[in-house]
């Protein structure tokens, strides 16, 4: 029987892609010890994990997994274009005589494909019943599966005391809150990680304060689902003097000034928006209707006005979406002086409404999960071929990234602020370079 108290966990973030094509050299680059961004499931799993046990954290973009190591306990958390990396590491390990548990958006989304390759899967986000698997695990009695609350207790998700194994991080990473209320139908994480949930304020301000670096950035879903919260949290960290980016809902944005005003003496640079569409018809259809189009030019000129960058998030494919999509989407964004973008390619990932309703018309081309990473077209649009759909794409941020139109927009940026436009400039080869690459599926 397995019944030790003090266990040698080691947890895997998984980056690596089999199969797949050589990355260009600059996109190798952003994968390798010099990304900027730090990552955080896996690390508040870590940091959840009680005192008595040994923790040790491998990333691929930075390390070699050792599978010949001494470890009582694999934790393997990822999302749906690494799935078969995952698997196949699981699988090693597992041959080793290793116990094997998977957390994340995919093993979430597709329990009874994960446990496959696992002993557990810990199914929705909740920390706490990782916390329960390791107790039933010392008393030899683990299940296979562990299913979070609907609704988790926020007093339960730890701060971050797992450091990141980023030679090189810029930025420092939180969590405020947990979850979407809008559920949109192509996003997997409003659909299998539980409700939406806020973390005390005094916790959220408390772990900002152990933050090292003057950069941060929100990986929360939406800052804007409850404004009295954000308002507080905003209020709060005037005092920090930290510079950061969030995500927020463009009808809030639109509406809201006091808001805008708060975030702007907090520190914020820039608000991430997903305005996904610009057409009226494709919002709707997606389940996200409160954006409405008319409102994007003001409500781009308020956040402007309050000394902050706007970064657009859209998506192409949709079923109103033809080859005119790409021209006529990038003729808006100039029009409406947004300051960076990122342009990615409608994908069905498994868990979410979009998947369901592609897969019952028959739509779906592969589920080969490595080409779900919004860059490759895996399902059949209606308007359009599915070489269009990349090409298009391509073409679009390669224009909109374009050396002479980043500099333009970097130059206009210094009009609202210096960090705003250090962003935008920062964003220009990123964005191009990301760009899907000429492939289909």
């Amino acid at each position: 029987m397995f019944n030790i108290k003090r266990m040698k966990i080691l947890f895997v973030e998984v980056v690596w892609v089999p199969g797949r094509k050589k990355l260009p050299f600059f996109q190798s680059l952003l994968l390798s010890s010099m990304s900027i961004y730090p990552t955080l499931q896996a690390r508040t799993y870590a940091s959840a994990t009680p005192d008595e046990h040994e923790v040790y954290l491998v990333n691929e973009r930075f390390d070699r997994i050792d599978f010949d190591g001494d470890h009582d306990v694999v934790h393997i958390n990822f999302v749906t274009p690494v799935a078969p990396r995952a698997y196949e590491i699981a699988d090693i390990f597992r041959e080793k005589g290793k116990r094997v548990v998977m957390s994340g958006l995919h093993p979430s989304a597709l329990p009874d494909e994960a446990i496959r390759h696992a002993d557990s899967v810990l199914v929705g986000r909740d920390e706490l019943m990782w916390v329960k698997l390791l107790d039933d695990l010392e008393k030899g009695k683990m299940k296979k599966f562990y299913l979070s609350r609907s609704k988790i207790n926020p007093e339960n998700i730890p701060r971050i005391r797992v450091k990141s194994k980023q030679p090189l991080t810029l930025v420092d990473a939180v969590e405020a809150t947990r979850g979407c209320v809008y559920r949109c139908a192509f996003c997997q994480d409003s659909h299998v990680c539980g409700d939406f949930v806020k973390r005390n304020v005094d916790d959220v301000i408390e772990e900002i304060r152990t933050f090292p670096r003057k950069a941060l950035l929100f990986y929360d879903l939406s800052l804007t689902i409850d404004v009295d919260y954000t308002k507080e949290l905003f209020a709060r960290m005037k005092e920090l003097n930290k510079r950061f980016a969030c995500c927020g809902n463009i009808e809030v944005l639109y509406r809201d000034d006091e808001l805008l005003r708060l975030a702007s003496e907090a520190g914020c640079v820039s608000w991430l928006v997903g305005f996904e569409s610009f057409n009226q018809k494709n919002l709707i259809s997606v389940g996200k209707g409160s954006n409405r189009v008319e409102m994007y030019r003001d409500a781009v000129k308020k956040i402007h006005d309050y000394g902050m960058s706007v970064i657009g998030s859209f998506i192409f494919g949709f079923d109103e979406d033809d080859e005119n999509v790409f021209k006529e989407t990038l003729d808006k964004i100039v029009s409406l002086d947004i300051d960076g973008a990122d342009f990615s390619i409608l994908t069905p990932l498994p868990g979410t409404p979009l998947f369901r309703k592609l897969d019952e018309e028959g739509r779906i081309i592969t589920k080969d999960w490595s080409l779900y990473d919004k860059k490759h077209v895996v399902f059949k649009p209606k308007k359009m071929k599915e070489n269009e759909l990349v090409e298009g794409v391509r073409w679009l941020a390669e224009e909109f990234y374009s050396p002479l139109e980043s500099m333009k927009r970097t130059i206009r940026c210094l009009k609202i602020g210096l960090y705003p436009s250090l962003l935008t400039l920062m964003r220009a080869p990123i964005g191009r370079r990301t760009a899907p690459r000429g492939e289909m599926v």
